[in-house]
């Protein structure tokens, strides 16, 4: 075969050692989202939380994803991917370790403020990981190459949820249950409920500080190996004529926006699965397997979704899957029960696509502009601090149950997925305006 007609490499052999490094980043955060995920119930019944207030996890985990992302960028643009790798491992680090503190003080904010922290770390991870990924070789196996990467996250995601319902969730005192299914916890007096929020703390805070010495490990593996360097994205740009050509390119604002709803809904989704669970006599710690089950066929559906990108268009695949997804969610809304529990844990196969196609598709040809236009699409993230937030406000209308009021004929746990449904809409819009070259 003619060299000039030969498909260019997935990754070259060359780089195999980084690219397997810093692929194995995104099994590290997948790992630290889907621990987290979880811990809106968990404290809840430990600290004796309503749902908004319960929900200011994933405010505090996802609003860091925003207010580090850009300043993330900057430092990548001043110094190089590898030194951003390196901060955002010390950032991520430094949060999973202050749940030691936290859980010796007991104090909700404090647990509020270590996640933060950590998300600080994942902000610089996810900013430098995905368009370094995407540099790893030719553009136009870029968002392919993405996809590949980005299937290793939900790996980390299921080891994340396994832990939390076997070290965590399983042992978790304020969540036994009386013979006739009342809350032994909630029965219990002042004394009695402060020894087991004690141990119910320390339950939480271990994984996360064990966490935290494993990332410190990555960061030394990644200190001492020699990364590449791509002379374009590598390259010191203005950031504000960076910004202002991003911000020109209406497939890169409408990507932002897309990734902004999409990340909602993922969180949404997977948040509120336990409630939604629970809404129908399942408890916490069996309700993880679903969400295990949510996992899996994600990952399914992550390594289908890229090997069809090399017959399908990316935004043709985007717009299929949306659709799948929408008719999902109207399913989880309108039948109550197991069939819409089990739909419920399907939509996460057709959203598995998502963030790597529409971050590929956003920052295809913005070369030296794309480590500025990777903080904007990570920033979206913001959208998985603010969505379940309103979620929670949903499901606090007629009380801190999950079927206290009826909206529409269904209890408000079901009519709050009303919400990933439109999310699924501008997502759909985003991958058929891109099929059809109008953006």
């Amino acid at each position: 075969m003619n060299k000039l007609t030969t498909k260019p490499k997935l990754v070259d052999k060359t780089i195999l050692l980084p690219f397997i490094l810093v692929t194995s980043l995104f099994a590290l955060w997948g790992f630290a989202n889907d621990i987290t995920n979880p811990m809106v119930s968990a404290f809840k019944k430990v600290l004796e939380l309503d749902n908004f207030k319960a929900s200011l996890v994933q405010m505090a985990f996802y609003g860091g994803y925003f207010t580090m992302a850009l300043p993330a960028a900057i430092f990548v643009n001043k110094y190089s991917y590898k030194k951003g790798v390196l901060l955002g491992l010390v950032l991520y680090a430094l949060g999973a370790l202050l749940f030691y503190p936290a859980a010796a003080f007991e104090a909700f904010g404090f647990f509020l403020a270590a996640l933060y922290i950590l998300t600080f770390g994942l902000a610089f991870l996810e900013t430098t990981a995905n368009p370094y990924i995407l540099s790893m070789g030719d553009e136009a196996t870029a968002t392919q190459r993405l996809n590949l990467a980005q299937a290793f996250n939900p790996i980390g995601a299921l080891g994340g949820l396994i832990i939390a319902q076997k070290f965590i969730l399983g042992s978790l005192q304020s969540d036994d249950l009386n013979a006739d299914g009342t809350s032994v916890f909630e029965t219990m007096n002042e004394s009695g409920k402060a020894l087991i929020r004690t141990a119910d703390l320390q339950v939480i805070r271990n994984p996360y500080v064990l966490l935290g010495l494993v990332v410190i490990g990555f960061f030394v593996m990644i200190a001492v190996v020699k990364m590449p360097q791509n002379k374009d994205q590598e390259t010191k740009v203005n950031i504000s004529e960076s910004i202002k050509r991003l911000f020109h390119s209406k497939k890169f604002v409408w990507g932002v926006i897309a990734q902004a709803f999409y990340v909602g809904a993922q969180i949404m989704c997977w948040t509120y699965l336990y409630q939604y669970a629970e809404s129908i006599g399942i408890d916490n710690q069996s309700a993880v397997t679903y969400g295990i089950s949510a996992l899996v066929i994600f990952l399914v559906g992550r390594w289908v979704g890229t090997a069809s990108l090399k017959y399908v268009q990316s935004g043709q695949l985007l717009y299929i899957f949306s659709l799948g997804a929408l008719v999902c969610t109207l399913i989880t809304i309108f039948i109550p029960g197991m069939i819409g529990l089990y739909a419920l844990v399907g939509i996460s196969f057709f959203m598995s696509i998502m963030f790597p196609t529409i971050y590929g598709i956003a920052l295809e040809g913005q070369g030296e502009d794309a480590k500025f236009g990777a903080a904007f699409l990570v920033m979206a993230i913001v959208g998985g601090a603010l969505m379940p937030t309103l979620q929670g406000l949903i499901l606090d209308l007629g009380g801190l149950g999950y079927t206290d009021v009826k909206i529409l004929g269904v209890p408000e746990v079901n009519f709050s997925y009303i919400l990933p449904a439109a999310c699924f809409i501008v997502i759909g819009y985003y991958g058929i305006m891109v099929y059809k070259k109008n953006f």
